[in-house]
């Protein structure tokens, strides 16, 4: 409503939702990149080396990440232009 340039009436773009959904893209990558957690062969599962079996776990894990990601950003969206129209 006021047109001066200190003032605005927009939200901000760094909100508590988008750091949860930015830690949530970010996780994965750390997990994978930082291999000296997880270059062992054991403990094994049904015979398969850790070293494997943590990694395709990880495929797993980073869709629920990415998936609450995506939601807790939609939400947000959806509310701001509710809120705003």
């Amino acid at each position: 409503m006021s047109d001066s340039p200190g003032t605005s009436d927009r939200l901000p773009v760094v909100t508590p939702t988008r750091v949860i959904a930015g830690l949530c893209l970010v996780v994965p990558f750390v997990a994978m990149l930082w291999v000296g957690s997880y270059s062992r062969l054991t403990p094994e599962f049904i015979g398969i080396p850790f070293f494997y079996w943590y990694q395709m776990l990880w495929v797993f894990i980073s869709s629920a990440l990415t998936y609450t990601a995506y939601v807790l950003v939609r939400r947000e969206e959806r509310a701001r232009k509710g809120g705003s129209a």
